[in-house]
């Protein structure tokens, strides 16, 4: 008996923990971002695919979806506040798996039967193909959009309770869960397409999905039932039923007579109708009814207390030090190969879960405002490395081109243009323009020391910027009251993407590799300029939590001076 009881133990705290609602969250978060980076991974290979090795259908995605955030993203946001947790979240999973199911089917027609589709009524309904799976995968990416702000902003801090700590470490599973699947799912959607076909990967992403809807669907219910205080949000009669139907009925609610228990029912379902009624003046006054809604969002993301820290991680989307398509096009034009920019992914993949795991730590031992603080002088610090690499050895920086020729001889029609834009120049030209030899070609690096720093840089800085993000997400979810929680959170994702959409602007303007050098430098500025932002929220967090700390004991002179005899 003696040895048993220990086993029974560790097996019933495996069994406990397994069957959790936060174990289950994290199953069900691990099959969505998987689906999610299959997906995003696999469209726009697809796009180029379809499109003649053209960048063109991959550039109007890219600028649809950026867009379509960027207006609806306080408009979901407020959806998912005014509607109850369980809709919301099986809705918009639902509605994302389905459209990228219908996109998947889509893009198999149109592989299979391209050389058809072209030749009817003069290839209108092969572009009418290509306008379907971007529309349609945009609204799978609003979908995607309001399950993150769901799950990962709401019911992960219902979960946690008022448990600062656990909150901190299911941020941080989170977020190691998205790193690790932005690196595998990738990988196998890739061998998926080299090894069979482009006709084959849409089949299994279709496949996938439509699995994955079903055990996320499932996992969701779960979670629901075993936390009952998800089915609690103010305002929402549909959600005390909710809970009626979660909880048996008591022996009060069953002795009720029927007008008794139908009448707060009918007290709620005024109280819910009154702001409703002067919608039903007009047509005009619902037209107008998501102006107003984008409108009060950002107003209301304004009146945050934490507005500076949410503006500060906006900032960082402003930058061209990623592991995006635009860092990896100048690694090619620096001479790094496939095999090592691979290997620079798994590393700065490595990195970044090290910030996550950092942030656990330093949260502990130093608060969340200052981990924040010291999260931000780390990447600061790092990203100085990338500074210097401009000015290395090895590094194509040059004040003397101007970083808006490419720009101004597109504009202008002239035949000459840097020999680094010449396959693009011919794409666009299709050949009706000839472009004369460059006047010398391109040498070997002498160095690596420059694209070396960089990418030093840029890897090492992860571990500051991914326990940074999770700082500003965790004082987002313990500041921002329930009831705005999820227009706040939309509106942020809606400034996440307006910086994001400026720093490929931005790249477009200057896409010389001449010019990237200057890129850098106004990327750590924009960096810099997110991280003072966050020290003048820092600073007013801190002072004002001193003098609440100061000012009970000033309360106490004043209020016993008066309990004092006031004659001898």
């Amino acid at each position: 008996m003696d040895n048993s009881g220990p086993k029974n133990t560790c097996c019933g705290s495996l069994r406990d923990f397994f069957t959790s609602a936060k174990f289950l969250i994290y199953m069900g978060h691990a099959l969505s971002t998987w689906g999610d980076r299959m997906w995003n991974f696999a469209v726009a290979v697809f796009l180029v695919e379809l499109y003649g090795n053209s960048l063109l259908l991959t550039a109007v995605y890219g600028l649809v979806v950026a867009g379509s955030v960027l207006l609806l993203g306080a408009i979901i946001g407020d959806w998912v506040d005014r509607n109850p947790r369980l809709k919301v979240a099986q809705t918009s999973l639902l509605v994302q798996n389905s459209c990228v199911i219908v996109c998947g089917i889509l893009l198999m027609i149109v592989f299979q039967f391209k050389e058809q589709l072209v030749e009817l009524y003069n290839g209108w309904i092969l572009t009418t193909c290509y306008i379907l799976v971007i529309s349609i995968a945009n609204i799978a990416n609003l979908a995607s959009t309001a399950t993150a702000i769901t799950i990962q902003r709401d019911w992960v801090v219902v979960v946690a309770g008022q448990d600062s700590s656990k909150l901190a470490d299911m941020n941080a599973t989170v977020r190691i869960i998205d790193q690790l699947t932005n690196i595998l799912a990738p990988m196998l959607v890739g061998q998926i397409m080299a090894f069979g076909s482009h006709f084959v990967g849409c089949g299994f992403i279709s496949g996938w999905n439509l699995c994955s809807m079903c055990l996320e669907y499932a996992l969701l219910w779960k979670v629901y039932q075993k936390t009952p205080a998800l089915a609690v949000k103010a305002g929402q009669k549909e959600q005390h039923q909710e809970l009626k139907q979660l909880s048996p009925p008591s022996d009060m609610e069953n002795n009720q007579s029927p007008e008794e228990s139908s009448q707060p029912l009918m007290n709620e379902a005024t109280v819910v109708a009154r702001p409703d009624s002067p919608k039903q003046q007009g047509c005009c006054y619902q037209v107008a009814e998501p102006l107003r809604t984008f409108k009060a969002g950002w107003v209301a993301y304004y009146n945050q207390n934490i507005f500076f820290a949410g503006m500060s991680l906006a900032f960082l989307y402003m930058t061209v030090l990623g592991f995006d398509c635009i860092t990896t096009g100048y690694a090619y034009t620096q001479g790094l190969n496939g095999s090592v920019l691979s290997l620079l992914m798994g590393a700065s993949a490595v990195s970044g879960i090290c910030g996550t795991v950092a942030f656990t730590w330093v949260r502990k031992k130093c608060g969340l405002i200052r981990t924040g603080f010291i999260s931000g002088v780390a990447q600061l610090s790092c990203l100085m490395l990338c500074v210097i690499s401009v000015f290395a050895p090895g590094s194509p920086f040059d004040l003397s081109v101007s970083p808006f020729q490419d720009l101004y001889t597109h504009l202008v029609g002239e035949k000459t243009l840097p020999e680094v834009d010449q396959s693009l120049s011919s794409i666009l030209s299709s050949g009706n323009a000839t472009t004369p030899a460059p006047a010398e070609e391109l040498s070997p690096l002498q160095s690596y020391m420059s694209v070396s720093l960089l990418f030093s840089g840029v890897i090492a800085a992860r571990v500051g910027l991914w326990s940074f993000d999770l700082t500003v997400t965790q004082l987002i979810q313990e500041n921002v009251i329930e009831s705005e929680r999820g227009v706040i959170n939309g509106v942020q994702n809606s400034m996440n993407y307006l910086l994001d959409l400026l720093h490929f602007i931005m790249v477009i303007l200057a896409p010389n590799p001449e010019a990237f050098g200057l890129l850098v430098i106004i990327s750590v500025s924009f960096v810099a300029m997110g991280h003072m932002m966050y020290f003048r929220f820092a600073f007013k967090s801190l002072r004002s939590r001193l003098f609440l700390c100061c000012s009970p004991e000033q309360k106490v002179e004043t209020v016993d001076r008066p309990s004092l005899p006031t004659t001898v």
